[in-house]
């Protein structure tokens, strides 16, 4: 924590933006407490709305257009080779494209609430061909109510917010879990459906 107010005391509301950019592409640094962080001081009076929230929200774009950017220049195989040193596993690349597999574009959206899976859903995005002009309406979209949502929390809850935090945190998660899960379960049903509506379609046009 103490890191945090030396950066930002030092440098600002660029602090912030950099320190965003670099969670966001997957260095280990917790965006959630550093946006809270910042609300903070903005109710302490150390810090001024408008240019905080700019700030962030452009740390947080620039972080997810540059994973985006990784993914739709270098591709799986390199992803794979050094994604390590991002904290990016096999696994975890997996995990996330069969998610994206399935919901798509609206990972990008909760993507942001969901430990782990914010870090690499643009780069899946830029594997999949995703069009970028689809993948900003999404991935900024989702980075807009995630730095609302946090920097509301340190500006509203004041000296509470780190009580408050970690429940928010865990609540927020599950929810965007189930959201996700519910998401998943309504394109399966989706498409199942339409398989049968084509089967049907195939079967009357061949007893006619």
């Amino acid at each position: 924590m103490n890191d945090f107010y030396f950066w930002i005391s030092h440098y600002g509301y660029f602090g912030i933006f950099s320190l965003l950019v670099f969670g966001i592409i997957g260095l280990p640094i917790p965006d959630e407490t550093l946006l809270t962080l910042s609300g903070y001081l903005i109710y302490e009076g150390h810090l001024h709305l408008l240019p905080t929230f700019i700030a962030a929200y452009l740390g947080s774009i620039c972080g997810i257009s540059i994973s985006y950017a990784i993914g739709s220049t270098f591709g799986h195989h390199f992803i794979i080779k050094y994604g390590r040193f991002v904290h990016i596993t096999e696994e975890r690349l997996k995990v996330a494209h069969n998610w994206f597999e399935k919901i798509g574009r609206w990972t990008l959206l909760v993507g942001y609430f969901i430990p782990g899976v914010r870090h690499i859903i643009a780069i899946i995005a830029g594997t999949s061909e995703l069009s970028m002009w689809e993948f900003a309406i999404f991935a900024y979209s989702g980075a807009l109510i995630w730095t609302t949502t946090f920097l509301s929390i340190g500006y509203f809850f004041g000296n509470h917010w780190k009580k408050i935090l970690p429940v928010f945190e865990h609540h927020v998660t599950t929810a965007s879990i189930v959201v996700s899960a519910l998401l998943i379960v309504f394109f399966i049903m989706k498409n199942l459906w339409k398989k049968r509506n084509k089967k049907t379609e195939d079967r009357s046009q061949k007893s006619e």
